[in-house]
């Protein structure tokens, strides 16, 4: 994607049917399931305050905690057959649970409405699974690939806001059942969109094999604990889901007990937060390469400030700024942290690494939903927004001085970065995953005529071309010229076979090496970047390679 920018993205998405249908479904998604959370979270407040609200969040993530690896292997095995199946199956489950909640709340049987939610929310984990891995199937081209996974990324951000507009002006008519209906009905519309399109993934890249033996595995697991910067930084990164899962009760406690505002302000308020979030997203790009300690810690205090503020004032439309705020500072938190994490962890730790961030995550949100409650049975409503504010605030400033030294030790490898980012096949990545990749680099000088690649070995390594030209020949055939921002030897590693063509350097060159493991994990631990580089094998078999040959050497 690069450089094509808003109009690029555009025109990528719509110039293909099956990806804008594939977009539209998840803006329908996404929209549903953030409005409907907000209407259950309503309903149960209206029943038990706070304290029922709290327990019905919880209801909604432990099962869907608990069950979401499962319903992740279910959908990876499914991906070999074509995921619509899987999509489609999900968004009808999703759809039952909100039509029966609906009825439910309309009949005022709350537990019954209650039991609805919870099926919705376990269904709702395998969504953005089987999306990722639809999205091969459903592209024509590289471009239109990155192109989709941009567009998506931008409708979550702008259908979480949506969302609370959505549901304030839905509560405000009707109350919770009719915003749960017209998610029912929402849900109807995805599974509607995702159903139509004939979907068989275009070639398959193998699964990341762990061959490590069972102890050692462990061992690496245990390191992870032991690991300071990526203990720090996790348990960071816990907090702010653990404001979160408090801010999703704490929307109604402000909303209704605090400045009686109504219960549609309970949607506008959401809606402030994750435009914040929406807004302060655009920051990521401006975080790579950039030291992230200060930024970590001050979005943490900006946090605390808006929360304490929020209770100083009286008036409903401050108290939403000030919520934008601070959904401003936990994008940056999140996005900085996840950074850090990449900066600071050893490279064979990221996966496990991340893999307890999952975890954690929803582990914080749920703890933040059950704490409003306590603290409201403690202090009252006002003690429970300022307690939240406290925990944030008290962990940015516990972290401040091991942060920084995390953050002075980590490397920030600036050069690595700018050249990945000009390689089509990384383009899906995120600033954090995209820098922890750069820091796995390692620097080689070559001189003309050393051969790089030879067509039959083995493969063990991918190179980044930094510096130079590399000529391209299979079975006899010339294939071009390769240069810098150029790619090579990723077909063997991931197919697992032979190298399929010799590359041999035309002039002095630099290039940067990646080793098999690392190169793996990166491509096959995110869903973006794996299906990118599924296309890419494909055309490069049919030498159809997606950087096109070059004729000229560089100056």
């Amino acid at each position: 994607m690069g450089t094509g920018g808003l109009g690029s993205v555009v025109g990528d998405v719509l110039g293909n049917r099956r990806i804008t249908r594939l977009v539209s479904a998840y803006a329908a998604f996404v929209l549903s399931e953030y409005a409907s959370w907000i209407a259950v979270t309503v309903l149960a407040f209206q029943r038990g305050g706070a304290t029922e609200a709290g327990v019905v969040s919880l209801a909604q993530l432990l099962p869907a905690a608990v069950l979401a690896p499962v319903l992740a292997r279910t959908v990876e095995r499914a991906a070999d057959r074509g995921s619509s199946r899987v999509r489609l199956t999900g968004h009808l489950v999703q759809a039952t649970g909100l039509a029966v909640a609906a009825v439910a709340a309309a009949a005022h049987l709350p537990l019954v409405a209650y039991a609805g939610a919870v099926l919705t929310s376990v269904a709702v984990v395998t969504t953005r699974p089987a999306q990722a891995s639809s999205l091969p199937s459903v592209a024509d081209t590289p471009e239109q690939l990155t192109a989709a996974n941009v567009a998506l990324g931008w409708v979550e951000n702008a259908a979480i806001a949506l969302a609370g507009i959505l549901a304030g002006t839905l509560l405000a008519v009707a109350g919770p059942w009719l915003t749960l209906a017209v998610g029912a009905f929402l849900m109807i519309v995805a599974a509607l969109l995702v159903a139509p399109p004939r979907e068989g993934r275009t070639g398959r890249v193998p699964e990341r094999r762990d061959e490590a033996p069972a102890g050692e595995e462990q061992s690496e697991r245990g390191s992870v604990r032991h690991n300071e910067a990526a203990v720090l930084l996790l348990s960071m990164l816990t907090v702010q889901w653990l404001v979160v899962g408090a801010l999703d009760v704490l929307f109604v406690v402000l909303a209704v007990d605090v400045m009686n505002a109504g219960e549609d302000w309970v949607g506008y308020l959401q809606a402030s937060f994750g435009a914040g979030a929406l807004l302060a997203s655009g920051l990521a790009a401006l975080l790579v390469g950039r030291r992230l300690g200060v930024p970590i810690l001050l979005s943490a205090l900006a946090q605390g400030v808006a929360l304490v503020l929020v209770v100083a004032t009286g008036e409903i439309v401050v108290a939403a700024g000030l919520l934008a705020a601070a959904g401003a500072g936990r994008a940056v938190l999140d996005v900085s942290g996840r950074t850090l994490l990449q900066r600071a962890v050893p490279p064979h730790l990221l996966s496990e690494t991340f893999g307890a961030l999952e975890g954690l995550s929803m582990g914080g949100r749920a703890v933040g939903s059950v704490l409003v409650p306590v603290l409201v049975l403690v202090g009252g409503s006002d003690a429970a927004v300022a307690g939240v504010a406290a925990v944030v605030v008290a962990a940015g400033l516990l972290a401040a001085r091991p942060l920084l030294s995390v953050d002075g030790k980590a490397t920030v490898p600036v050069v690595e970065i700018a050249l990945l980012r000009s390689l089509r096949l990384f383009t899906g990545l995120g600033p954090p995953a995209l820098e922890g990749l750069a820091r796995s680099l390692e620097r080689r000088d070559v001189e003309p005529g050393t051969t790089l690649i030879a067509e039959g070995e083995v493969g063990d390594s991918y190179y980044v071309i930094g510096r130079g030209d590399f000529h391209v020949r299979r079975e006899g055939r010339d294939l071009g010229l390769r240069g810098r921002g150029d790619g090579v030897g990723e077909i063997a590693l991931l197919r697992d076979i032979p190298r399929t063509a010799t590359i041999t350097a035309e002039t002095d060159a630099t290039v940067y090496v990646l080793d098999r493991e690392s190169f793996l994990t990166a491509v096959t631990g995110h869903d973006r970047t794996r299906d990118t580089a599924d296309v890419i094998v494909e055309q490069r078999l049919r030498d159809e390679d997606p950087a096109g040959p070059r004729t000229d050497p560089e100056p």
